[in-house]
């Protein structure tokens, strides 16, 4: 297998070397700004050593992952002297390999590889990790490489066009960063009948994992239920009432999530055009 470096050791960097490591690829060295961060790294990963440099990154491995913070990647694309053959990847969401170009113009193949998953800490990203989609930007022989990493962390891949890059970043922090603000405008309604935002959020998560549960098992359209599903202008109603009165901040994101939903009750079935219209002036 090819000899892996890390440059940067953040959550990201730190739970892919972990997972990478445990089947059995060679993590030979890491890099960081913070030495507490690469020491971590190195720790948890055997047989990794701490560079003193990215450059000492690069001259060790043979394909190295560039894990900084996205605005930093190009940085290190044009400070390292790459060598030709080499791999070099890095795992941002939003860019394309076009940021790797320096590295891509001293011979070296370029790539990208990136978890769609959520990491809130360390240990919380080693777990998750094992069973994500990855999306890949790469030419062969490298794509081959990363399909392989993939599947050996027990996951899924899709490959992406620099073009689709931005779009496919924005869908996940729709779906995830997103979720998190759902749950916090919901948390605040609890608030108005004097519940606390523990308290609301511990009563709601047993609905949200089992609407998650309903996507996975009974998919798009089918799993959508509630009023809109239903075509329940009189609930809707009192919705809109009961907001305007005690939660005016509320309304706004309340009517265009409830815009966007109407498609979804329509492919459903269980409302027709007219019903749909009927809903959209109201939600208007």
């Amino acid at each position: 297998m090819l000899k892996l470096g890390f440059i940067g050791a953040g959550t990201v960097g730190t739970a892919l070397a972990a997972r990478l490591s445990q089947k059995g690829y060679p993590v030979v060295a890491v890099y960081s700004r913070s030495p507490e961060s690469a020491q971590r790294l190195a720790r948890v990963v055997a047989g990794c050593t701490v560079a003193d440099s990215a450059q000492g990154v690069a001259d060790a491995a043979e394909l190295v992952f560039i894990t900084t913070p996205d605005g930093a990647i190009p940085l290190v694309a044009e400070q390292v002297n790459w060598r030709a053959g080499q791999n070099v990847v890095h795992c941002s969401g939003a860019d394309s390999t076009d940021v790797l170009e320096p590295a891509r113009g001293l011979g070296a193949q370029v790539g990208a590889f990136h978890p769609l998953q959520t990491f809130a800490s360390v240990e919380q990203a080693i777990e998750n990790i094992p069973g994500s989609t990855f999306s890949l930007e790469a030419e062969e022989p490298l794509l081959g490489v990363l399909k392989e990493m993939a599947a050996s962390l027990d996951g899924d891949w899709v490959e992406l066009r620099a073009g689709d890059k931005v779009l496919y970043h924005a869908a996940a922090v729709i779906a995830c960063n997103y979720l998190v603000t759902l749950v916090k405008l919901a948390t605040d309604l609890w608030q108005t009948f004097s519940i606390p935002s523990d308290q609301a959020t511990r009563a709601l998560l047993p609905l949200i994992r089992g609407t998650v549960h309903n996507i996975d098992t009974v998919g798009l359209p089918q799993c959508l239920t509630g009023p809109i599903a239903r075509g329940d202008t009189g609930t809707i109603k009192k919705h809109l009432k009961a907001l305007e009165q005690r939660a005016p901040a509320i309304v706004s994101a309340y009517r265009e999530l409830g815009r966007q939903t109407i498609p979804i009750a329509l492919a459903k079935g269980r409302i027709d055009e007219e019903k749909a219209k009927e809903l959209e002036a109201l939600l208007g």
